[in-house]
């Protein structure tokens, strides 16, 4: 079988699509697996390390404000629709599956065009535009939040299926994860902004930690995100006039490789409201207060968030109003009784699919195998 994948952008984007392509090459050995993407987007690294072809178009997003870039922006389309569709009649897919970000487009609305069974996979509980562009012309959209659904009206078929996870995050135990970090009975509080980090965000929760640390309630580890997000950090500290190693139970670093092990460990989550962040946090049952970033693309983050609020599994501060008193208040709450912890598990559990790839494997198939009949 052949597979186009078109997404990109932000790991949030290309990451499950990694997964499903793996996976598809586990279980059938005859798959061959190509991906399209842009120069700018993060897939330009983690595609061809994964050891997949990628080919580039050119193309930009696009919001509906009137300015000369958005019309510049617009004017590219058609020609990445003809250059997507050049790669689409070399490869011959079997099926083009789209995973976010603009380059998903031209690729998903060429392919449709030439009858050629197509999957856009949402992540987000609020669509992209791209998303809901595309809607009416797939066949089908996967959600990896049931929530989105009710803004894809025009959708052929939609289909609830998670988003995938890497399969390590699911492999470590809780008890093991909390030997290895050599943990004590205390509340372990994991906080990070992103990968990149988030100045407001961070020193927020610096000013907490200034606060709440000489108490020693929590062990925490706070992972500050790069593009100097660190020095910041630091620098926010020293401005408090601390030194946080001096602290035993709190933990710096800038970003936190050993996430499998450290999220499954954790009593309590404390993070943006990104959807790779949060399918990880309710495949794993782990409460969180959420922070939405209030700059990214349609308030998506504050619908993630929210949903995830309503069916039990997190508390939402928005941040206009995440002070370090607020987030004291809310955290010593949240801890202070076990068994409000042990109801937010059961409902972010219940919110969580940890078979997403699985099932994102089977719909694929059935496009492919009812292509294959319609031609008998």
């Amino acid at each position: 079988m052949r597979l186009l994948f078109a997404g990109g952008g932000t790991a949030g984007h290309i990451n499950p699509a990694l997964a499903v392509a793996n996976y598809f090459c586990q279980h059938a050995a005859d798959t061959q697996v190509r991906f399209v993407g842009t120069a700018e987007g993060l897939e330009t690294g983690l595609v061809p390390r994964s050891g997949y072809p990628l080919d580039l178009i050119r193309v930009h997003g696009f919001d509906r404000s009137l300015t000369l870039q958005n019309l510049k922006n617009v004017c590219e389309l058609p020609g990445a629709v003809i250059h997507a569709g050049k790669i689409i009649k070399k490869f011959r897919p079997d099926v083009v599956v789209g995973t976010g970000g603009y380059v998903a487009g031209p690729v998903l609305y060429a392919a449709a065009r030439r009858h050629i069974p197509t999957l856009i996979h949402e992540s987000n509980a609020f669509p992209g535009i791209t998303t809901r562009i595309l809607s009416r012309y797939v066949d089908t959209v996967a959600l990896g939040v049931e929530d989105a659904g009710k803004y894809l009206s025009k959708a052929k078929n939609l289909v609830v299926t998670g988003t995938p996870l890497r399969p390590s995050l699911l492999a470590a135990g809780e008890f093991e994860a909390r030997r290895k970090l050599e943990l004590d009975d205390r509340p372990f509080l994991v906080i990070f902004g992103g990968s990149l980090g988030a100045r407001d965000f961070n020193r927020t929760v610096v000013d907490w930690i200034c606060q709440t640390a000489p108490l020693e309630k929590y062990q925490i580890l706070m992972g500050t995100g790069k593009l100097h997000q660190y020095d910041d950090v630091m620098e926010r500290f020293h401005q408090n006039g601390v030194d946080p190693s001096a602290w035993k139970q709190v933990k710096i670093c800038e970003y936190i490789y050993d996430m499998d092990v450290v999220m499954r460990a954790a009593d309590l989550v404390i993070s943006r409201a990104g959807a790779s962040t949060l399918c990880e946090l309710t495949a794993l049952g782990k409460p969180a207060v959420l922070v939405p970033s209030p700059y990214v693309t349609g308030n998506h983050q504050e619908h993630n968030a929210r949903a995830v609020e309503r069916g039990g599994g997190a508390k939402v501060i928005l941040e206009k109003d995440f002070t370090p008193d607020v987030l004291e208040e809310t955290v010593s709450q949240l801890t202070s009784d076990k068994k409000i912890l042990i109801e937010m598990k059961k409902a972010s559990r219940a919110l969580g699919h940890i078979n997403a790839t699985e099932v994102l494997y089977q719909e694929i198939i059935k496009l492919v195998r009812a292509r294959e009949a319609s031609r008998k």
